[in-house]
C-alpha cells in the first residue's frame, strides 16, 4: 500500500485556520498551535492513517521528505510505534500502541481541559510529547508533568521536549496510579482510552479541578471524553461527555482480542435460534454513533464485532467476557433477522432491552450522558448526577 499525499490542508498554517473556522482550536490556543508545530516531534518512520486507503502507511522522511511534511502537517492520526515497540519493518503491526493523535481531538480536548495562568497540570500518555509541549508553551515547563507507561518512548519523548527547549519531565511508569509526588493538579488530562478512571486522579486533584478523559466500555472501541471537576471536598468528581473519540486504551486496561473460536465450537446452530425485530440499517452504521455508546453503558462485560456484508447478509457477534456466552444476530436484505445464543448469559437479549430503552430516552447523544468518579467506583448518569444508569450486569 502506497501512501497518498493529502490534499487538505496544504500547511500547518492552514490547518490552524481551520481548525479555528470549526470552533476545535480556541483563541487561547492559537500562539500554541503556531509555535509548537506537531512535525517537530514526530519520527522519521511513521504511519499515518490513509483515509482512502482504510489503514496505516508507512512513510519515511528520508525517502519521502514531501509527503511526510504533508502527512504531518494534516488532519490525520499518525501511528508512531506498533506491538509495544516489537515491530520492525516499514510495513504495520499488528497492534498500533503509540501515536499521535489528531490536531482536532488534540485541540478539542485542551479546550475541555480549559487550563488558566499558573495551572499545574498531569498528563498522563506522554506519546511523542506534542501535547505535553503545547501545554508547556501555555503554562511553562515547570507546570507540566507527564507520564509514559514504555521507558523507550518516555526517553525519546524526553530528548524532543528537551531538543525543542520545553523541557516538561516525563516520567517512565504506569499513569493509572497518577503520579503522587508532585501532586496536587490543577488539570489532569490522559491521551488514552480508559475502561475506568482511577479514584487515584481525583486524590491528586485540587477541590475544584478538572479531568479530562477519553472513556468507554469493552462493548466497543469508540470512547466519549469525560470532562469532570472534581467537588469541594475533594471526595468525588463529576461531569458530561463532550463528544465522541477513539484513543488507544491505557496499557493496563487493553482488552485482548476476543478468539472465537473459544466460544464458538461448532456453529450458530449450537445456539438458540430466535428473531428480532430490530433492522441492520437501525442497528450498524458508521463510526462514533451514541447508540454503540448507550448499549455498551447497559451490557457490560461484552464484546461486539460486526462482520463485513457477504450476499446480501451480515452477522453480528456478541461475545461475554465473565463466561463464554455468545449471540449472533444476521441481518439479511429483505427478511427478518435471526438470532442465535449460547451460554448463561442471553447476550441479544440484554443487547435488545438496551436498544430499546435507548429509544425510548429519546435516543440520548453523548452530550446527555455523564460520569460521576469516587472511591467507590464510578457511575454514569442521563440528564443529572440524580439519574444514574440501570446496568445490566453480568450473572
Amino acid at each position: 500500500m502506497t501512501a497518498d499525499v493529502p490534499e487538505e490542508p496544504a500547511d500547518w498554517a492552514e490547518l490552524g485556520s481551520a481548525l479555528t473556522a470549526g470552533g476545535l482550536l480556541s483563541p487561547d490556543w492559537v500562539p500554541a498551535f503556531a509555535a509548537v508545530p506537531r512535525f517537530a516531534f514526530l519520527p522519521d518512520l511513521m504511519w499515518p492513517f490513509n483515509m482512502e486507503a482504510g489503514g496505516s502507511v508507512a512513510v519515511d522522511k528520508r525517502r519521502e521528505p514531501d509527503v511526510w511534511q504533508r502527512y504531518a502537517e494534516a488532519d490525520a492520526p499518525i501511528v508512531t510505534q506498533w506491538d509495544d515497540g516489537e515491530h520492525s519493518g516499514t510495513e504495520p503491526g499488528v497492534v498500533s500502541t503509540s501515536s499521535a493523535s489528531m490536531p482536532s481531538v488534540v485541540f478539542s480536548m485542551l479546550r475541555d481541559l480549559d487550563v488558566q495562568a499558573g495551572n499545574r497540570v498531569l498528563e498522563i500518555g506522554t506519546g511523542t510529547g506534542w501535547n505535553a509541549a503545547l501545554l508547556a508553551h501555555r503554562l511553562g515547563p515547570e507546570n507540566v508533568v507527564t507520564v509514559e507507561v514504555d521507558e523507550a518512548v518516555a526517553a525519546t519523548a524526553q530528548a524532543t521536549l528537551d531538543r525543542f527547549g520545553l523541557p516538561v519531565r516525563v516520567v517512565h511508569g504506569d499513569g493509572f496510579t497518577g503520579h503522587r509526588e508532585e501532586a496536587p493538579y490543577d488539570r489532569i488530562i490522559a491521551t488514552c482510552g480508559l475502561r475506568s478512571i482511577p479514584f487515584a486522579w481525583v486524590e491528586q486533584s485540587r477541590p475544584g479541578g478538572v479531568i479530562v478523559a477519553p472513556w468507554g466500555t469493552d462493548y466497543s472501541n469508540g470512547d466519549a471524553v469525560a470532562r469532570l471537576t472534581v467537588a469541594d471536598d475533594g471526595k468525588s468528581a463529576s461531569g458530561p461527555f463532550t463528544g465522541p473519540v477513539e484513543f488507544m486504551k491505557l496499557r493496563a486496561q487493553r482488552l485482548s482480542a476476543v478468539v472465537h473460536t473459544e466460544y464458538v465450537n461448532g456453529g450458530v446452530a449450537d445456539g438458540d435460534e430466535s428473531s428480532t425485530a430490530i433492522t441492520e440499517g437501525e442497528f450498524v452504521g458508521g463510526r462514533f454513533r451514541p447508540q454503540e455508546f448507550a448499549l455498551g453503558l447497559r451490557v457490560r462485560d461484552s464484546v461486539h464485532v460486526v462482520a463485513a456484508k457477504d450476499d446480501g447478509a451480515r452477522p453480528v457477534w456478541f461475545y461475554g467476557l465473565t463466561d463464554r456466552s455468545w449471540a449472533c444476530v444476521q441481518f439479511r436484505d429483505g427478511d427478518h433477522a435471526r438470532v442465535w445464543q449460547s451460554g448463561p448469559r442471553r447476550l441479544w437479549d440484554e443487547v435488545e432491552s438496551a436498544y430499546q430503552w435507548w429509544d425510548e430516552q429519546g435516543r440520548p447523544g453523548f452530550d446527555r450522558f455523564g460520569l460521576v468518579v469516587d472511591g467507590g467506583g464510578e457511575r454514569v448518569w442521563l440528564d443529572s448526577p440524580d439519574n444514574l444508569l440501570p446496568v445490566v450486569q453480568a450473572p
